[in-house]
This record gives structure tokens, C-alpha cells and sequence, in this order.
């Protein structure tokens, strides 16, 4: 993950919802001043995911419904393995730099 260009992909659920978009563009706001992250709405998640995939990008964090609604956090998808985790949304970025930075 450290040498890779895009560091991670920003993915609302779905792109006709304001406050996916709205909470996916807070979220790629806050990430962009320190890693070069993706925004990504279009077309179906796991083509998303398959597009972030042949880039090389090692993290896809996914808006959902359960994020806005419950405050249940987003999903983190890593590349290499496809696991999926759910983080609270006030801990990615630390969850970003463990894994990416190492710190």
C-alpha cells in the first residue's frame, strides 16, 4: 500500500442518494489533504471495486446506508485479500496510516 499512487477509493452505495454522496464527499474531503484518494460513483459497487482493483488502489471504503443512518461506520475492503472490515467513520483515517504509513 505505501507505494501505490491512489492510496484509497471513496464509494458511496449509490450515487441517486444525496446523503451517501453527501457523507462520501465529507469523507474524500477529510482524506485528500493527506493521501491521493479516489471518488468514485459510477456504475455498480463491484464494478467499482474491480475498476479500484486493475488501478492498484489498496483500500475501498464504501458508504452505505447503515453509515448514515445507524452511524455504524463504513466498510473498508482491502485488495489483497477482498476481506471487508467496519471501522467507525472517525477512525479511518488512523486506520489508513497504521496500514499504510505503518504508524
Amino acid at each position: 500500500p505505501s507505494v501505490a499512487p491512489i492510496k484509497a477509493a471513496i464509494l458511496p452505495l449509490l450515487k441517486n442518494k444525496p446523503a451517501l454522496v453527501g457523507k462520501a464527499r465529507e469523507l474524500y474531503d477529510q482524506l485528500k489533504k493527506r493521501y491521493n484518494v479516489q471518488f468514485d460513483s459510477a456504475g455498480a459497487i463491484g464494478r467499482r471495486y474491480r475498476r479500484a482493483d486493475e488501478v492498484g488502489i489498496p483500500y475501498c471504503i464504501t458508504i452505505d446506508f447503515e453509515t448514515i443512518e445507524e452511524d455504524a461506520g463504513v466498510t473498508i475492503r482491502d485488495r489483497d485479500s477482498t476481506s471487508q472490515e467496519r471501522i467507525p467513520l472517525d477512525q479511518v483515517m488512523s486506520y489508513l496510516s497504521e496500514r499504510i504509513d505503518g504508524y
